[in-house]
């Protein structure tokens, strides 16, 4: 189980700018734990994001038991495969032509979802 869950939903509002959010449960510990937590996912948001992210996306980072204690790399290559699945989708939910409504709703596997409001 990835130390994160990723969460992607295009504005379509015209403004390619990618945003980010993190959220860390009281779950997962004590305040200095889940900061820590939010640390690392600010981390690697700052390496990865602006190579892997969707243009013109809402992008959330869910943190996870365990992945403060999992291994930096390890977290990074997660990361890398959770933009891997979301990116495809959103490239298919911006061309709204080619895309039936089914398609549109289904949210990627394994820890790597798209974010649906209502």
């Amino acid at each position: 189980m990835p130390g994160f869950v990723l969460l992607m939903r295009p504005r379509d509002d015209g403004d390619l700018t990618m945003r980010i959010g993190f959220t860390v449960t009281k779950k997962i510990g004590n305040a200095v734990v889940r900061n820590r937590m939010k640390r690392r996912l600010r981390a690697l948001a700052r390496e990865l994001l602006p190579e892997r992210g969707v243009a013109g996306a809402d992008h959330v980072l869910i943190g996870r038991n365990g992945g403060v204690e999992r291994d930096y790399a390890l977290l990074r290559t997660e990361l890398g495969k959770a933009f891997r699945k979301v990116t495809p989708q959103a490239a298919a939910n911006t061309s709204a032509e080619t895309t039936t409504p089914a398609q549109a709703t289904t949210p990627a596997k394994a820890g790597a979802q798209l974010g649906k409001r209502p």
